[in-house]
Order: structure tokens, then sequence, then C-alpha cells
């Protein structure tokens, strides 16, 4: 098997290379992610990157592409919802897919599968259209079970840890969110990612915040 392994960033590989690993499977990290803003954040996941797939001793490829004008341009601002099945997937995945046929790889799958935050379900079906698309097998592993296990590693190998997912609505989202979620717990509110959800929604209406709608 020779197994490309789309990646992130560094702390989501972390397991997904220690369990291929374990079934010796010997993956090669991809990296091309041009939905991560701003620039500052893309070139610290990608620099982190780069020095853990050294010290893991990992081939690493680099698609080194900034693509935040690309992406304002794309992303319709009626559909930010769906931006992650829209656009954010579908080009990096598309772009893992070539690169796999063009370098003689017969496997495929992706760091994503290990987050707890993305969309698992619409990941494994898109992935699993392209392979048929491209004559590439998909490797289809739910890394989930990992996160805590991983993300602990991540900490003490002294990894970048990000705070949002990687493009400019994710980043307003998280920040937002952590103000709402400590405004819930003042009010006696459980913090959790639906209610936050709700008043995020509802903030996306008129610009206001509004927790005691969830009393």
């Amino acid at each position: 098997m020779k197994l490309l392994l789309h990646t992130c960033c560094a702390p989501c590989s972390v397991y997904c290379i220690k369990t291929l690993r374990a079934e010796n499977i010997e993956p090669t990290l991809f990296w091309y992610n041009p939905n991560i803003h701003p620039y500052s954040e893309y070139k610290a996941r990608r620099d982190c990157l780069k020095q853990y797939a050294e010290q893991k001793n990992v081939k690493l490829i680099l698609e080194d592409a900034y693509g935040l004008d690309e992406f304002i341009c794309k992303v319709n601002q009626s559909k930010l919802d769906s931006r992650c099945e829209d656009y954010c997937y579908p080009k990096r995945f598309r772009k893992a897919f070539e690169y796999a046929k063009a370098n003689g790889y017969d496997t495929i799958t992706i760091t994503l599968l290990y987050s707890i935050y993305q969309k698992h379900d619409k990941i494994a079906e898109l992935m699993q259209t392209l392979a048929k698309e491209y004559g590439i097998k998909f490797l289809y592993r739910d890394f989930r079970e990992g996160w805590r296990e991983g993300q602990d590693e991540a900490r003490q190998a002294g990894l970048y840890m990000q705070k949002y997912c990687g493009c400019i609505y994710s980043e307003e989202e998280s920040g937002l969110g952590r103000e709402l979620a400590k405004q819930l717990k003042k009010q006696g509110i459980a913090p959790t990612n639906a209610n936050v959800r709700k008043i995020i929604e509802a903030n996306k209406q008129d610009n206001l915040i509004y927790p005691d709608k969830l009393k």
C-alpha cells in the first residue's frame, strides 16, 4: 500500500500517523490547505507540520498555496453554513486525489476524520465519491476515537494548537462562541455547543445577543 494522508495540521496528524504505523502503514503527508486564514495562521500551522514531520521522520509533500482571495470570491455569503462541503472539502480533497493519481499512490485518507468538530459523514461520503472517480482506494478510519489521546500527545510535544478550524468565518465563530460561553456560564446556562450555536444564529439576524432566550 502506498498511502497519501491529506493533513490539515500537526496536532490532527499525531494520532493518525501513530495508528497507521501500528498497522504497518507508512503514510506520506500531503499539505494543501488554502482555506486557512489569515496568513499568520496558515504559516504557523504549515511550519509546525514541517517540524513535526521531520521529528517523526515521515515524508511530507507541501502544496504551498495561500488562497484568501479565491476563498472570498468562491464562498457564497448566503451559504456560509455549507461552506465546508461546498468549497473547503472538495477544493482540498480533489487536489489530494490529483496528486495521488499523478504520483503513483494507490490509497488515500485524511486527518479531518480525526476531528470531533468536522462533518465526519460528509467527509467520508465525498472521499468515497472521489475515490471512485480517480480509481484510488479510500482508506476509511474513524480516528475520532483517539481524539483525547492525540490532543494530549500534541500538547506534550509542544505543537502549535490552533483555536479554530481554519477559515476567517470559523475564526469569527470561534471567538464569538468563546465570549458567548462565558456569558452563558455567568447566567447559569449550560455553555453547550448547541446553546452557543442558537445565539450565533440569532446574532446573524439582528446583531444582538440574547443569552436570556435560552432560559
